[in-house]
């Protein structure tokens, strides 16, 4: 991954497993948030290539990585709400563009997305009018509309007082084992990689490379990368 002739990340070589709850983890500055936007189709590798199920994502036709996107869906770190529409309303536009159902269909659906997220009532609320954390769900829940495969999440604790940030934690959690959905977190935080994290890579800022992979409680038991176990234990213990 390239910005002009400035190098941020190479030789990234990881699989996230169906199933997974992956986290992309490393210091400020490690290109976390530029891999996950490689990741889903925004910026072409400078180098190699992103796979989805064996198929090369910029080797293939225009149509095919349309549908390709079509099987994700990601929470931006602000929730990315359309502000003049309300939460209903903010859900159902994949639907209409992208599906074939009725208006009382998108209605219904849109309505059953917002209550898997604990927003069931909210409907007609603009984003002006809940919370921050409520806006978080919002976003969660707008993802989830065409029932995607898998689900990116860019820092999706920020901004969140630690309670809140707890409760998205165990949504991400419930969305996994409830739905089986595979989701891809971009994180720093230490509290919500240990509570949701089944896999992961780290990245380093100053090798410009990953140095690690695997389960983030195996990673703080048996690496021993320094960079790893200082960053796994807030500098608490070399490794």
């Amino acid at each position: 991954m390239k910005y002009g002739e400035v190098l941020i990340q190479g030789d990234l070589n990881f699989t996230v497993n169906r199933g997974d709850i992956f986290v992309v983890m490393g210091g400020s500055g490690c290109g976390k948030s530029t891999l996950l936007k490689h990741l889903i189709g925004l910026v072409r590798p400078y180098a190699g290539r992103v796979l989805f199920g064996g198929q090369s994502f910029w080797e293939s036709t225009v149509a095919e990585r349309e549908a390709l996107l079509r099987r994700i869906g990601i929470l931006y770190q602000r929730g990315a709400l359309w502000t003049s529409m309300t939460l209903a309303e903010n859900i159902s536009m994949p639907l209409r563009q992208y599906t074939r159902y009725s208006e009382a269909e998108i209605r219904d659906r849109a309505s059953y997305k917002l209550a898997l997220v604990g927003l069931s009532g909210f409907e007609d609320y603009y984003p002006s009018e809940i919370s921050g954390g409520m806006q978080k769900r919002a976003g969660l829940a707008r993802a989830l509309a065409l029932d995607p495969d898998v689900l990116f999440f860019d820092e999706p604790s920020a901004g969140l007082d630690p309670i809140s940030s707890r409760l998205l934690d165990d949504l991400i959690i419930e969305l996994n084992r409830g739905l089986g959905a595979t989701i891809v977190v971009v994180t720093h935080e230490l509290s919500s990689i240990f509570a949701i994290g089944t896999n992961s890579v780290f990245l380093d800022v100053d090798s410009r490379t990953m140095v690690a992979t695997g389960s983030p409680r195996e990673l703080l038991e048996h690496s021993r990368d320094a960079r790893v176990i200082r960053f796994l234990t807030r500098g608490e213990r070399e490794g």
